[in-house]
């Protein structure tokens, strides 16, 4: 327990340390126009206040990500203690903080469009695409782990729940932002957050459940490796390319610089906190058992079931509808919402009109939808992989314009190789990659995470 509680103490301090220090490097500025007072067009450049516009982000980044992920990724272990806490801070704090802000500092434009001002207009299409998928694969991933549980519960059929969400998903994308996001998200937002307080203090007073130290043996049941299956296990509350494509929503909406740390740093510093927990109570709850062998090559939702069951009686099933059905589902059609915007951004299209945001989310929601039909563990990888890809990409972007304003690059540099390395390795000897042996595949990650550096840094510096 003492691990877990020095972890949770070191992301609450580091909002208020690293936070304050990444501030200083951007030179948040409270007195520079913001998009918003410039661009306002009552769909998506729209006023809202810092706590509507932290709760709207954070509903946006988390929802089943730190709770599938961190669940999975318990067992590997207290390691994942370790991984959430630093990557947290370290990458995905500096990548959420970053690629808002930069976003802030562009007119809200989206993730391709800041590459492109950054690392050049060749990568831009290539991240539009990317950015499309992996909004297309997270719409699909929570979509089905929402709808298996909502058919568990309900004994609805799994078809029909997962058409009901995808016609939420397309009605939620294409209205304005302040009529169902702006309006309902922060109370879901603020529901994530307190259920797993709840179930955190469920583990605590049943003297059955302990959370395991660092020192603690017997929970490693897989035969993978911790690098760099753990790091791609773990995505949402360590590192995810996903947030990025998700912070534009919220830079249109911003009325001053200052929010910047509370909602882009702060919300991504939550997650973390939240990926803390439910990967403890996982730990605490399975004593380390096979069922999170069982639990990590599957949808994660049952197990959430189970767990908010025991652990807080008759509370746990409404928990567990809001915590893994509603507030998955709010996620999964900002996703989609975010991919539509990239669309119309590439192609230059006019989409305050209705009809012209039918005209892409209509597809999108269909590629989508038939993607929930294909193994949720599959889904789950590919997505991981995705957005890691993603964020290593912003990371560059960053650590470009760190450079260019002549600051301290090595915050996000550093990140950003360790994600090339993480990419590569996982990719060269996953089932679904390459499948070669790991020694062989670190070593090659090993060589091409250098020369992408010595190359990165031949050009922009």
């Amino acid at each position: 327990m003492y691990s877990f509680i020095i972890c949770i103490l070191t992301l609450i301090a580091s909002y208020f340390i690293y936070g304050k220090f990444l501030e200083r490097i951007a030179g948040v500025d409270e007195t520079r126009e913001t998009p918003v007072q410039r661009l306002e067009d009552g769909v998506d450049y729209m006023p809202m206040s810092t706590l509507k516009n932290f709760l709207v982000h954070f509903l946006n980044i988390a929802g089943l990500g730190p709770i599938f992920g961190a669940i999975q990724g318990a067992l590997f272990g207290p390691a994942a203690f370790l991984w959430i806490t630093l990557g947290t801070i370290f990458i995905g704090g500096v990548h959420d903080f970053f690629s808002g802000f930069m976003s802030l500092r562009n007119d809200g434009l989206t993730l391709p469009n800041i590459v492109s001002k950054y690392l050049g207009k060749r990568l831009q299409k290539y991240v539009a695409v990317l950015m499309v998928i992996t909004g297309i694969l997270v719409a699909a991933t929570f979509a089905k782990g929402a709808a298996d549980l909502l058919s568990n519960l309900t004994h609805t059929p799994v078809l029909i729940c997962i058409t009901i969400i995808f016609i939420y998903f397309l009605i939620a994308a294409i209205f304005p932002v302040d009529k169902i996001i702006g309006n309902i998200y922060p109370i879901f937002g603020a529901f994530l957050f307190i259920m797993a307080l709840i179930m955190l203090g469920g583990v605590i007073i049943n003297p059955a459940y302990n959370i395991p130290e660092f020192t603690t043996k017997g929970l490693y049941l897989t035969d993978k490796s911790i690098f760099p299956y753990l790091f791609v296990t773990i995505a949402c509350g360590a590192i995810s390319g996903f947030h990025a494509s998700q912070s534009p929503i919220v830079a249109r909406c911003m009325k001053n610089e200052k929010d910047a740390k509370p909602v882009f740093f702060g919300a991504m510093v939550i997650e973390g906190i939240i990926a803390l927990i439910w990967a403890g109570i996982a730990m605490a709850f399975f004593h380390g058992q096979p069922q999170l062998a069982v639990i990590y090559g599957a949808s994660p939702s049952v197990a959430v079931n189970e767990m908010a069951l025991t652990l807080v009686g008759p509370l746990g099933l409404i928990l567990t509808v809001i915590g893994v059905i509603i507030c998955p589902i709010t996620t999964g059609d900002t996703s989609l919402r975010s991919a539509r915007i990239t669309i119309a951004d590439e192609l230059h299209l006019n989409h305050e009109k209705i009809i012209s945001r039918l005209k892409i989310g209509i597809p999108l929601f269909l590629i989508s939808f038939g993607l929930t039909f294909v193994d949720f563990s599959l889904i789950w990888r590919y997505f991981a992989w995705s957005q890691l890809i993603v964020a290593t990409i912003v990371l560059y972007a960053t650590s470009a314009y760190l450079i260019k304003k002549e600051e301290k690059y090595i915050i996000s540099l550093i990140p950003a190789m360790i994600c090339t390395l993480i990419a590569f390795a996982y990719i060269l000897q996953a089932p679904e990659g390459l499948g070669l042996p790991s020694m062989i595949a670190n070593i090659i990650s090993i060589i091409a995470t250098a020369i992408t550096t010595i190359i990165f840094l031949k050009k922009y510096k």
